[in-house]
């Protein structure tokens, strides 16, 4: 590994903390709000990594920057604790716990967009040649903007993987299929009597792996199509 890639693996390492740390800081910070200490107990309610890590080492960590290795992108997991008993007394509030996670992504993504196009407003970024965007035949996420100069280089990236990084997890996580933080939103919809039935049965643990299954099948169907929205927002028709 030369040290551009190990400049890319450190860029991609902060962007990947700071997207899921937010992400599970959220979770406990409502929980929190709604009267559940355990995360704040454990001391989840912050945007340091080192609680987080410290939770979840192997998503956090080991898979992270071994799929960086293998796939040049990062993947992983976290986890904030709640208490189920207060989960099931309280299915909204639960709710909205849940879609705390998302709603973080949501607002990292509108941010990077927000420096992306202030980026190429003002010519310290521009649209990346496709040879760029797909480079080693595979799509670079870290190249949805190419900087003009070379200082600009790292912040391109960094911004880059937030806005694509965001969306991902936005869109995998409010998929509404167990254990995903979807199958929770959904029941802001429903009535506290279904909401909690509903929630009793997609809790039980047969239901986790097959919803994990089907969502990134869902998502691999989704990510083009949104990924050239995305690509059209920042730059135009160019597809």
């Amino acid at each position: 590994m030369d040290a551009i890639n190990l400049s890319d693996l450190f860029i991609w390492f902060v962007a990947f903390l700071l997207s899921f740390t937010a992400h599970e800081a959220a979770h406990a910070w409502i929980a929190m709000k709604g009267g559940d200490l355990t995360a704040y107990a454990g001391g989840q309610v912050t945007l340091n990594p080192l609680p987080h890590i410290e939770r979840s080492p192997v998503g956090m960590v080991v898979v992270p920057l071994v799929s960086y290795a293998l796939g040049g992108w990062m993947i992983g997991w976290a986890s904030a604790p709640y208490d189920p008993n207060w989960a099931a007394q309280y299915p909204r509030r639960a709710a909205w716990m849940a879609a705390a996670g998302p709603a973080a992504n949501f607002v990292i993504m509108i941010v990077a967009f927000t420096l992306l196009k202030a980026g190429l407003a003002f010519g310290y970024f521009a649209e990346p040649l496709r040879e760029q965007l797909f480079a080693n035949d595979r799509l670079q996420l870290g190249s949805v903007v190419i900087a003009t100069a070379g200082g600009m280089s790292g912040i391109a990236k960094l911004l880059s993987i937030l806005f694509m990084l965001n969306i991902i997890l936005l869109l995998f996580n409010l998929l509404p299929f167990p254990p995903l933080d979807g199958s929770s939103v959904v029941t802001l919809f429903m009535s506290e009597q279904i909401a909690q039935r509903f929630t009793g049965f997609v809790g039980q643990p047969m239901y986790s792996f097959l919803g994990i299954v089907v969502a990134w099948k869902i998502l691999n169907f989704l990510f083009w199509d949104v990924f050239v929205i995305c690509f059209r927002l920042l730059h135009g028709p160019v597809f």
